[in-house]
Protein backbone atom coordinates (compact mmCIF):
# COMPACT_ATOMS: atom_id res chain seq x y z
CA UNK A 1 0.00 0.00 0.00
CA UNK A 2 3.01 2.15 0.15
CA UNK A 3 5.02 3.96 -2.26
CA UNK A 4 8.18 6.98 -2.51
CA UNK A 5 7.62 8.74 -5.48
CA UNK A 6 10.98 10.17 -4.99
CA UNK A 7 12.50 7.27 -4.78
CA UNK A 8 11.12 5.67 -7.28
CA UNK A 9 10.69 2.46 -4.96
CA UNK A 10 7.22 0.67 -3.73
CA UNK A 11 7.01 -1.38 -1.29
CA UNK A 12 6.76 -4.87 -3.22
CA UNK A 13 9.87 -3.80 -4.92
CA UNK A 14 11.77 -3.10 -1.65
CA UNK A 15 10.74 -6.34 -0.20
CA UNK A 16 11.95 -8.02 -3.29
CA UNK A 17 15.17 -6.30 -3.49
CA UNK A 18 16.03 -6.72 0.35
CA UNK A 19 15.38 -10.51 -0.14
CA UNK A 20 18.06 -10.62 -3.30
CA UNK A 21 20.69 -9.36 -0.66
CA UNK A 22 19.95 -12.75 0.87
CA UNK A 23 18.00 -11.43 3.81
CA UNK A 24 15.25 -14.22 4.95
CA UNK A 25 11.42 -13.09 4.64
CA UNK A 26 11.07 -11.34 8.34
CA UNK A 27 13.79 -9.35 8.50
CA UNK A 28 13.14 -7.63 4.74
CA UNK A 29 9.74 -7.61 6.21
CA UNK A 30 10.99 -5.55 9.26
CA UNK A 31 12.99 -3.38 7.17
CA UNK A 32 10.28 -2.44 4.76
CA UNK A 33 7.84 -1.93 7.40
CA UNK A 34 10.46 0.48 8.99
CA UNK A 35 11.15 2.36 5.71
CA UNK A 36 7.45 2.45 4.85
CA UNK A 37 6.70 4.56 8.18
CA UNK A 38 9.93 6.80 7.57
CA UNK A 39 7.98 7.78 4.22
CA UNK A 40 4.45 7.95 6.05
CA UNK A 41 5.76 10.58 8.34
CA UNK A 42 7.85 12.42 5.78
CA UNK A 43 11.12 11.09 7.17
CA UNK A 44 11.97 10.18 3.29
CA UNK A 45 15.96 10.00 3.56
CA UNK A 46 15.56 6.68 5.97
CA UNK A 47 12.68 5.66 3.81
CA UNK A 48 12.66 3.47 0.72
CA UNK A 49 15.84 5.93 -0.88
CA UNK A 50 17.81 3.47 2.07
CA UNK A 51 17.20 0.11 -0.27
CA UNK A 52 19.78 1.43 -2.74
CA UNK A 53 22.21 2.44 0.29
CA UNK A 54 21.68 -1.13 2.06
CA UNK A 55 22.53 -2.41 -1.55
CA UNK A 56 26.07 -0.91 -1.44
CA UNK A 57 27.09 -1.74 2.15
CA UNK A 58 28.64 -5.35 3.87
CA UNK A 59 26.10 -7.07 4.55
CA UNK A 60 25.78 -10.41 6.54
CA UNK A 61 22.09 -11.55 6.06
CA UNK A 62 22.97 -14.86 8.55
CA UNK A 63 24.13 -12.70 11.29
CA UNK A 64 21.72 -12.29 14.09
CA UNK A 65 21.22 -9.94 17.39
CA UNK A 66 21.46 -11.94 20.48
CA UNK A 67 21.39 -10.71 24.24
CA UNK A 68 24.32 -11.68 25.75
CA UNK A 69 23.10 -10.80 29.83
CA UNK A 70 20.19 -10.04 31.45
CA UNK A 71 19.75 -8.75 35.32
CA UNK A 72 17.59 -7.24 36.85
CA UNK A 73 17.35 -4.00 35.42
CA UNK A 74 20.57 -4.12 32.70
CA UNK A 75 20.32 -5.93 29.39
CA UNK A 76 24.00 -6.34 27.02
CA UNK A 77 22.62 -7.05 23.21
CA UNK A 78 25.49 -7.56 20.76
CA UNK A 79 23.98 -7.04 17.07
CA UNK A 80 27.00 -9.29 15.73
CA UNK A 81 27.03 -8.14 12.30
CA UNK A 82 23.62 -7.73 12.07
CA UNK A 83 21.52 -4.58 10.32
CA UNK A 84 20.72 -2.65 13.62
CA UNK A 85 17.01 -1.78 12.49
CA UNK A 86 16.94 -5.55 13.26
CA UNK A 87 18.56 -5.49 16.39
CA UNK A 88 16.67 -2.65 17.81
CA UNK A 89 13.13 -4.51 16.97
CA UNK A 90 14.78 -7.25 18.48
CA UNK A 91 15.25 -5.73 21.60
CA UNK A 92 11.48 -3.92 21.65
CA UNK A 93 10.20 -7.47 21.22
CA UNK A 94 11.66 -8.95 23.88
CA UNK A 95 10.58 -5.59 26.04
CA UNK A 96 7.65 -5.84 25.06
CA UNK A 97 6.85 -9.52 26.21
CA UNK A 98 9.19 -9.19 29.12
CA UNK A 99 8.44 -5.33 30.17
CA UNK A 100 10.48 -3.86 33.46
CA UNK A 101 9.27 -3.66 36.78
CA UNK A 102 10.40 -0.63 37.38
CA UNK A 103 12.96 0.50 35.05
CA UNK A 104 15.64 -1.09 32.41
CA UNK A 105 18.47 -0.08 30.78
CA UNK A 106 19.74 -1.93 27.46
CA UNK A 107 22.70 -1.49 26.30
CA UNK A 108 23.14 -2.75 22.32
CA UNK A 109 26.30 -3.04 21.21
CA UNK A 110 27.37 -2.93 17.27
CA UNK A 111 24.17 -1.90 16.23
CA UNK A 112 24.30 0.22 13.30
CA UNK A 113 22.25 1.35 10.82
CA UNK A 114 19.46 2.14 13.70
CA UNK A 115 16.83 4.24 11.13
CA UNK A 116 14.45 6.44 12.40
CA UNK A 117 14.71 6.26 16.00
CA UNK A 118 11.31 7.27 16.60
CA UNK A 119 9.92 4.20 15.14
CA UNK A 120 11.19 2.24 18.10
CA UNK A 121 9.98 3.91 21.16
CA UNK A 122 6.50 4.33 19.69
CA UNK A 123 5.97 0.80 19.89
CA UNK A 124 6.99 0.89 23.12
CA UNK A 125 5.19 3.52 24.40
CA UNK A 126 2.11 1.83 22.60
CA UNK A 127 2.48 -0.87 25.05
CA UNK A 128 2.44 1.47 27.81
CA UNK A 129 6.25 2.30 28.71
CA UNK A 130 7.71 5.21 28.46
CA UNK A 131 11.21 4.94 26.32
CA UNK A 132 14.10 7.22 25.93
CA UNK A 133 16.65 5.91 23.21
CA UNK A 134 20.26 6.72 21.81
CA UNK A 135 22.26 5.68 19.19
CA UNK A 136 25.56 7.03 17.42
CA UNK A 137 26.45 6.91 13.87
CA UNK A 138 29.77 8.05 12.02
CA UNK A 139 31.61 11.24 12.48
CA UNK A 140 29.43 13.60 10.26
CA UNK A 141 29.34 16.68 11.87
CA UNK A 142 32.00 19.25 12.38
CA UNK A 143 32.45 21.68 15.38
CA UNK A 144 30.08 25.24 14.91
CA UNK A 145 33.67 26.75 14.56
CA UNK A 146 34.68 24.18 11.36
CA UNK A 147 37.25 21.50 11.03
CA UNK A 148 36.83 17.78 10.45
CA UNK A 149 33.81 15.59 11.53
CA UNK A 150 34.31 14.87 15.10
CA UNK A 151 30.73 13.52 16.03
CA UNK A 152 27.72 11.68 14.78
CA UNK A 153 23.84 13.47 14.18
CA UNK A 154 23.26 10.96 17.35
CA UNK A 155 19.98 11.53 17.58
CA UNK A 156 17.72 11.51 20.60
CA UNK A 157 14.13 10.21 21.02
CA UNK A 158 11.38 9.98 23.66
CA UNK A 159 8.02 8.43 23.78
CA UNK A 160 5.76 8.82 26.47
CA UNK A 161 2.30 6.78 26.35
CA UNK A 162 -1.09 8.91 26.76
CA UNK A 163 -4.60 8.16 27.93
CA UNK A 164 -5.91 8.14 24.47
CA UNK A 165 -3.23 5.16 23.06
CA UNK A 166 -1.78 7.79 21.06
CA UNK A 167 1.95 8.25 22.49
CA UNK A 168 3.49 11.67 22.82
CA UNK A 169 7.13 10.63 20.55
CA UNK A 170 10.11 13.15 20.09
CA UNK A 171 12.85 12.38 17.79
CA UNK A 172 15.68 14.88 17.39
CA UNK A 173 19.02 14.50 15.33
CA UNK A 174 21.59 17.00 16.51
CA UNK A 175 21.90 17.71 12.35
CA UNK A 176 20.53 20.84 11.07
CA UNK A 177 19.56 17.93 8.30
CA UNK A 178 19.76 14.06 8.51
CA UNK A 179 22.74 12.05 6.68
CA UNK A 180 19.51 10.34 4.91
CA UNK A 181 18.57 13.61 3.18
CA UNK A 182 22.14 13.91 1.71
CA UNK A 183 22.09 10.73 0.47
CA UNK A 184 18.31 10.85 -1.17
CA UNK A 185 19.28 14.30 -2.09
CA UNK A 186 17.44 16.37 -0.39
CA UNK A 187 20.13 18.57 1.49
CA UNK A 188 23.89 18.88 0.04
CA UNK A 189 26.77 17.86 2.36
CA UNK A 190 27.53 20.99 3.36
CA UNK A 191 24.38 21.42 5.19
CA UNK A 192 25.20 18.75 7.46
CA UNK A 193 26.12 20.90 10.68
CA UNK A 194 24.71 21.25 13.65
CA UNK A 195 21.24 22.64 14.18
CA UNK A 196 20.53 26.14 15.88
CA UNK A 197 22.24 28.49 13.82
CA UNK A 198 23.99 31.28 16.30
CA UNK A 199 23.01 28.47 19.18
CA UNK A 200 24.54 25.67 16.77
CA UNK A 201 27.48 24.82 19.90
CA UNK A 202 24.17 23.28 21.75
CA UNK A 203 23.32 20.69 19.66
CA UNK A 204 26.80 20.00 19.22
CA UNK A 205 27.28 19.67 22.39
CA UNK A 206 24.68 17.28 22.77
CA UNK A 207 25.77 14.85 20.16
CA UNK A 208 29.41 14.63 21.80
CA UNK A 209 28.02 14.13 24.92
CA UNK A 210 25.88 11.72 23.85
CA UNK A 211 28.69 9.84 21.60
CA UNK A 212 30.57 9.61 24.82
CA UNK A 213 27.83 8.04 26.74
CA UNK A 214 26.79 5.53 24.46
CA UNK A 215 30.57 4.67 23.89
CA UNK A 216 31.39 3.97 27.48
CA UNK A 217 28.64 1.66 27.37
CA UNK A 218 28.46 0.03 24.17
CA UNK A 219 32.27 -0.03 23.56
CA UNK A 220 34.13 1.67 20.22
CA UNK A 221 31.99 0.46 17.84
CA UNK A 222 28.63 2.13 16.72
CA UNK A 223 25.96 1.37 19.38
CA UNK A 224 22.87 2.45 20.54
CA UNK A 225 21.42 3.06 24.48
CA UNK A 226 17.46 2.51 26.00
CA UNK A 227 15.81 3.28 28.98
CA UNK A 228 12.86 1.96 29.56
Amino acid sequence: PWSCEDAQVTAAEALARLRALGLGAEDALTLVEHFASAERSGKTGHGFSRVKWLEEQPLDPSARPRRVSAEPGFERWDGGGALGYLTLQAIVRATVADPPARARLVVAERCFPTGVLGYWVRQLAESGLVAVLTATSPRRLRHPDGGEPLTGTNPLAIAIPSTDGSPLVTDVSMGAVTYGDVLSGRARPEELVPFGGAQAHKAFALAAGLELLVGSLAGPDHGAVLLV
